[in-house]
């Protein structure tokens, strides 16, 4: 039988998330690893499923769903097979608010630091200065909510914990000190021993197509 789900990726954080949750949901998938520096995520072919030419996109072939913007794409699996979904409206907002705090701030902050520190032919001290400052006003943030819920979202792992994990595992990366946050240090740690978000993390490595 063909493969239900198509997951278009690269090992990066937003492609972290929407693989760890397929680990997790145990999810049968077919993943296809797109090699942005030869610019595989600009092809035709790949526009058609992601027009702004980003990763991760899936397709949803029983259900005849195109979907990319790696929110979108936890909020449309947990919804539809269940895991990590919580039961009452009260708690899926809870998640899709703290979902949407790593999609808003998070994941634009670190990310601006990443580009900052690897990618600029230059050095721009202002511009490290400012996104370190945000990065670690965030990451009190996180720490503040984890001293009155053991995850981000509810006292159970969601699909915002997911997300937010996959930017700040990359802390050493980006050169943060997390001295002062030891409640999110041990709630990477916690994450980090999942086996399925092992199993999908070395899947984002080898790049290889993987079945969940």
């Amino acid at each position: 039988m063909p493969t239900p789900l198509s997951f278009y990726t690269a090992n990066t954080p937003n492609g972290h998330k929407v693989g760890i949750y397929l680990h997790e949901a145990a999810l049968p998938h077919r993943q296809v690893t797109l090699d942005l520096g030869r610019g595989d995520q600009r092809r035709p072919d790949y526009l058609a499923i992601n027009p702004n030419g980003k990763i991760p996109a899936i397709v949803d072939h029983d259900q005849g769903v195109t979907l990319f913007e790696s929110g979108a794409i936890l909020s449309y699996l947990s919804a539809r097979h269940g895991h990590l979904h919580p039961p009452t409206a009260a708690g899926q907002w809870q998640v899709q608010q703290w979902l949407h705090f790593q999609i808003g701030g998070i994941g634009p902050m670190l990310g601006q630091l990443w580009w900052f520190l690897h990618a600029s032919d230059g050095a721009n001290r202002e511009a490290i200065e400012r996104y370190t400052r945000e990065a670690l006003r965030l990451c009190g943030v996180v720490e503040r909510r984890l001293q009155h819920s053991a995850y981000l979202a509810l006292d159970h792992y969601s699909i915002a914990d997911i997300a937010a994990f996959a930017w700040l595992r990359t802390h050493r990366e980006l050169r943060l000190d997390l001295a002062a946050c030891p409640r999110l240090r041990a709630w990477l740690d916690r994450i980090e021993a999942r086996p399925a978000v092992r199993r999908a993390l070395a899947a984002a490595r080898d790049g290889q197509p993987a079945e969940a």
